[in-house]
């Protein structure tokens, strides 16, 4: 049997980090965008940690990433 994997909010925003570093997603678009870079089948547990911690999935992909700290700040 698969195992499937688990998504915190952390690894969420580390995910959505990476992706926006890559220039792959933009920081504005709403974090559905993610759906296209997450397993579907961990999809659902993607959708229920995110409101767990009170974001909708039109929200930004910035509000989901949270502070930024710039090393040349």
């Amino acid at each position: 049997m698969l195992q499937s994997l688990q998504y915190s909010i952390n690894l969420l925003q580390d995910e959505a980090r990476q992706l926006v570093y890559q220039g792959v997603v933009g920081r504005q678009q709403p974090i559905y965008t993610l759906c296209k870079y997450i397993p579907a089948r961990e999809w659902v547990g993607v959708e229920r940690e995110l409101e767990k911690n009170g974001f909708l999935l039109r929200d930004r992909i910035v509000d989901l990433m949270g502070r930024e700290d710039w090393e040349n700040d």
